[in-house]
């Protein structure tokens, strides 16, 4: 049975709903948690069968509001690559892979942002991947890409919103789990917010079933590319 580490960055943002899909598998995963008192981003010799880099909120990695622990999650991404560890990221975890992978970040507002997904790569995800999907993104600043990353999908504006490093190195852009309460809490963690996130909440809410739905072949396809049960 193998053992994920997960690396949060704000009480607000967890797995969501991905965490039925990797307990139905008997995936398990640790939450790492360096905001809270006593807290710290785990050493490279204490990854176990994998990393899991979630969102930070209004936190990003292009300059403008760094986390505070950018450097260590860095170090520890690295590493995670190097040994040939499966890798997650989740919006500013998706920023870091690309980074590490020798692309960078391009620096932009905190936004709030709910549109729709489109596959470009027909065997995505092991041909998994949906051809269209819901994607919700909360964050700031945006990956750009290694030459040698595989675009998987895109969002409206043609910009990356699911991607492939090596073997077993996944991005995206948005939360694929996401739940309407982590946004939410999201709004309430933190004094700095998307302007007018109201209708776009709403607006999230009435995809939340749709969201549910494309995460079953999602996470199918994640969990054979990232070989979580191999």
């Amino acid at each position: 049975m193998k053992t994920l580490t997960v690396l949060q960055h704000t009480s607000a943002e967890y797995l969501g709903n991905i965490e039925d899909h990797l307990e139905g598998r008997r995936i398990r995963f640790q939450y790492a948690r360096p905001f809270a008192t006593g807290g710290r981003v785990p050493k490279p010799a204490q990854l176990r069968d994998g990393l899991i880099v979630l969102g930070g909120g209004p936190w990003g990695s292009a300059g403008g509001r760094n986390v505070p622990t950018l450097i260590e999650e860095l170090t520890l991404t690295k590493a995670a690559l190097q040994r040939g560890l499966p890798f997650l990221g989740i919006g500013l975890g998706a920023q870091l892979l690309s980074i590490v992978a020798g692309g960078a970040v391009q620096e932009t507002d905190l936004r709030f942002d709910v549109g729709e997904a489109r596959r470009v790569d027909p065997d995505a995800l092991g041909g998994y991947l949906p051809e269209r999907f819901p994607l919700v993104t909360f964050g700031r600043d945006l990956p750009l890409l290694p030459p040698e990353a595989r675009v998987l999908a895109v969002d409206a504006a043609g910009s990356p919103a699911v991607f492939q490093v090596g073997a077993n190195a996944l991005g995206f852009a948005g939360h694929p789990g996401i739940k309407p309460a982590i946004v939410e809490d999201l709004l309430m963690e933190f004094e700095e917010a998307p302007t007018d996130p109201g209708p776009t909440l709403e607006r999230m809410r009435t995809l939340q079933r749709s969201i549910e739905d494309a995460l079953v072949p999602i996470m199918t396809g994640v969990v054979r590319v990232l070989g979580l049960m191999d």
